[in-house]
């Protein structure tokens, strides 16, 4: 669709608005393109660039800014990717070297958010409401501590108020039980089999047993299943800050997460690293948001997705390999645990 010194201009006006944040002139890009072309000419083509919808005019200047399908264009044929910084690299995995896989999540859209001032997401491996192990602890005369440890390794606390004291004896003997008989299964057919055998089990037991299968289903239906950090780095991007209705709009985004885990499980079913740049993704909510997405595996299977959400204006040459990265380096974590 367009000649070389179209796409030569195109690229260096958007990776000066990238930069500085203001419209980008003619007389500018005569300079700083490298091609051999007088303003006037360079006018003509930004004129070209205008019809084609690359390029708009801001009404407080003679400059021109990019639109959103310039930014396609530029990030789909145009862009320069340039390589992650070796200390960049050593931080990102010394610091996804954990060995609770939820606090590799965690630190994964911490270290997104801290390495591009913007805000990192992580969607975490969808939970199954099973258990490798309970245990029961004694609190007082009618309360009991439930601990739950899926079988990635997460621990979770519930606390029980029974109608019966329990003895440790009788907390020991239910725990023995639930992990002997309903270990792996889920929470929601333990409850059935559970169901089936009350008959066969002292009245006390099972109560407990059953609050227990009742907990642990209610603690895996709790679980976030998104991870964010750093979205407060978006009041000081100054393309989002000067709008307060934009900035609502902003974090009316995080607040409703389903929106958000809708647009990465969708980045989730394609490989490598993608871009959804402005509106084009139809749940991002303004033309001056995008966001850089990637899905992590484990045991070749996606899990889970990650990505940068920030102003349209980001440096996407260093942002792509920062997310591509975590998300290699963060299934690595995963699959050792």
């Amino acid at each position: 669709m367009l000649d070389e010194r179209a796409r030569i201009l195109l690229k260096t006006l958007i990776e000066r608005y990238i930069a500085d944040g203001e419209p980008v002139g003619s007389r500018a890009l005569a300079k700083i393109s490298g091609l051999e072309l007088s303003p006037a000419t360079i006018r003509n083509v930004m004129s070209d660039l205008e019809e084609l919808g690359f390029v708009a005019s801001p009404h407080t200047s003679a400059g021109r800014v990019p639109t959103t399908r310039g930014y396609r264009l530029f990030v789909d044929t145009l862009l320069t990717v340039q390589p992650l910084q070796q200390e960049q690299a050593r931080l990102i995995e010394g610091q996804l070297q954990v060995t609770e896989p939820q606090r590799a999540i965690h630190n994964a859209a911490q270290l997104l958010s801290s390495l591009t001032r913007f805000a990192g997401v992580v969607v975490a491996p969808r939970r199954a409401s099973t258990f490798r192990h309970v245990e029961f602890m004694r609190l007082s005369d009618k309360r009991v501590l439930l601990i739950i440890v899926s079988p990635e390794g997460d621990v979770q606390n519930r606390v029980l108020t029974t109608d019966h004291p329990y003895t440790q004896a009788q907390l020991v003997e239910a725990a023995n039980m639930l992990n002997e008989q309903f270990v792996g299964l889920s929470f929601d057919e333990a409850r059935r089999r559970l169901h089936a055998e009350l008959s066969a089990l002292r009245q006390e037991i099972a109560q407990l047993m059953e609050a227990a299968v009742q907990a642990g289903s209610e603690a895996a239906e709790e679980s976030d299943p998104v991870v964010i950090a750093g979205e407060r780095n978006l009041l000081g991007v100054r393309d989002l800050a000067a709008d307060l209705t934009k900035l609502r709009s902003a974090f009316d985004l995080f607040e409703h997460k389903t929106r958000l885990t809708q647009l990465l499980d969708v980045a989730g079913r394609a490989h490598g690293v993608q871009i959804f740049i402005g509106g084009e993704s139809q749940l991002v909510p303004l033309d001056e948001m995008s966001m850089v997405v990637a899905p992590y595996e484990v045991d070749g299977q996606v899990v889970g997705t990650l990505g940068v959400i920030g102003p349209t204006r980001m440096a996407y040459e260093r942002v792509i390999p920062i997310v591509d990265i975590t998300a290699r380096l963060l299934a690595s974590a995963l699959a050792r645990e």
